[in-house]
């Protein structure tokens, strides 16, 4: 394929495959019709404006629908957007398919596993270490394809199973540090705090919320699948309710979704580390199209702010 998004400058003209990710409808100052498109390719993401868009455009312009483009790329109130010059639809001819605008871990999910499994092993505690496994085991296949979030971070095929095998990383490096941490728990608690999103969230394109994901979230499905995994493999102790603790406190605060502030200190644990893993992987996205000395766009979820790329980093390589 050509360049990706990501390694476009403003200025340039674009002339290349896109898939459309969302579209959305809605109506100009001037009365008049418009979608707003959320274009994606193997790299990234941008936003387009279809102004004065007909029927016949809304519904040929549709998520997970191919589309050839000629535009350029300008900013936008502080964020990069592709300016239209013309559209359509791929077909046949194109020799296009949706794999290969689609964003992906940069590992393979079978090395993943691999090394999730490891940490299972190394868990001592029979009673975490069986649920954490059963539970695995049970979503395995689910959990190695689903994105972490809708948007944000780790928002691409594999990017749960991603998540999860970096914050186990971070843990390790911790447990060296903080010889009192009970990596049992720490380890137990990254592998399950999001693993509800595999119901809680549709799959890895077009990626939206399930009917499950709106009205109880991943929290609420994963304490309660930890409940029943208990009664399935007849484990009872302290363990099961400390591991619903560190489900129910990963978010750290109610405002930030979580029921419980942690606490235990693998929940705090688990809590900071989330959020290095999240904000690590949302830096890294806006960077990734930063020349040295620039800014990048704005990060909405981390207020708003943009980074700046130091003058002695690399440039990106070009793809």
């Amino acid at each position: 394929m050509n360049r990706g998004i990501r390694y476009h400058q403003v200025g340039d003209k674009i002339e290349k495959y896109f898939l459309i990710k969302t579209a959305t409808k809605g109506i100009a100052s001037n009365g008049k019709p418009f979608l707003t498109l959320i274009l994606g390719d193997h790299t990234g993401e941008i936003e387009s404006k279809l102004w004065g868009c007909s029927k016949e455009d809304e519904e040929a312009f549709v998520s997970k629908v191919i589309v050839h483009l000629v535009g350029d790329l300008i900013e936008y109130r502080g964020r990069n957007q592709l300016k239209l010059q013309s559209i359509r639809p791929s077909n046949a001819i194109d020799n296009v398919k949706i794999a290969d605008f689609v964003r992906s871990a940069p590992m393979a999910p079978e090395e993943m596993l691999d090394q999730i499994t490891q940490y299972i092993f190394e868990m001592k505690n029979p009673n975490i270490q069986r649920i954490t496994r059963h539970l695995l085991k049970k979503h395995q296949s689910d959990f190695l394809e689903s994105p972490a979030a809708t948007k944000n971070h780790h928002e691409f095929v594999s990017g749960l199973a991603f998540h999860v095998v970096s914050m186990l990383h971070i843990a390790k490096s911790l447990s060296e540090l903080y010889s009192s941490i009970d990596t049992d728990l720490l380890y137990a608690g990254i592998i399950l705090h999001d693993l509800g999103k595999v119901r809680e969230l549709s799959g890895p394109i077009d990626t939206a919320y399930t009917l499950e994901g709106n009205l109880l979230g991943h929290i609420s499905i994963m304490v309660n699948e930890i409940d029943e995994a208990a009664k399935e493999l007849n484990i009872e102790g302290e363990e099961v309710l400390i591991l619903q603790h560190l489900v129910l406190s990963h978010h750290g605060k109610g405002e930030w979704g979580s029921p419980k502030a942690p606490l235990v200190k693998e929940a705090e644990l688990l809590h900071l580390i989330d959020n290095i893993d999240a904000k690590m992987n949302m830096m890294d996205r806006a960077l990734e199209r930063v020349q040295p000395g620039e800014f990048s766009e704005r990060v909405m979820a981390m207020d708003q702010r943009s980074f700046y790329k130091p003058t002695f980093h690399e440039p990106p390589l070009d793809l």
